[in-house]
């Protein structure tokens, strides 16, 4: 068998792949295609195996490798898509990106950075389990009481 019919084949899946990729807006379009891109890199790792007749057969157990890892992540690419779309109701990146905050906004102190004096990560004021929160409840029954004979 020439090198040159799968090498073809998996030039022509790849760029298919590609342009899937550059091209479409739908995320679960895109996963498939860079599954696309995954099979025709498989392919070759395939065909040269076969062309260097290695003992070992490492081209085909790295490919075994590779579906595995392929099938792990779309299953989580599917799964996040999944609740993108469940909380934001589109899975088109491009409205995805729009939604996103813009950029030059601070959105606060990130992990493991202290927040400041008076801006922990406690109750709100007056909530349940804030301080004061009782005698704050408590007036308000007190008020309450008060203005119902």
């Amino acid at each position: 068998m020439h090198l040159a019919y799968p090498a073809v084949l998996a030039v022509l899946l790849f760029c298919t792949g590609l342009y899937g990729v550059l091209a479409r807006r739908n995320a679960i379009l895109v996963l498939m295609s860079v599954e696309l891109m995954l099979n025709a890199v498989n392919l070759n790792l395939v065909a040269f195996d076969v062309w260097l007749r290695d003992a070992l057969h490492a081209g085909q157990a790295l490919t075994l490798f590779t579906i595995a890892i392929a099938a792990a992540e779309i299953g989580i690419g599917l799964a996040i898509v999944l609740m993108v779309y469940r909380n934001r109701g589109t899975a088109d990146i491009d409205r995805l990106r729009d939604n996103a905050e813009p950029p030059g906004q601070d959105p606060g102190p990130g992990p493991g950075q202290d927040p400041g004096p008076g801006q922990g990560a406690g109750p709100a004021p007056g909530a349940p389990g804030a301080p004061g929160a009782d005698q704050a409840a408590h007036e308000q029954t007190g008020k309450k009481a008060e203005a119902t004979p």
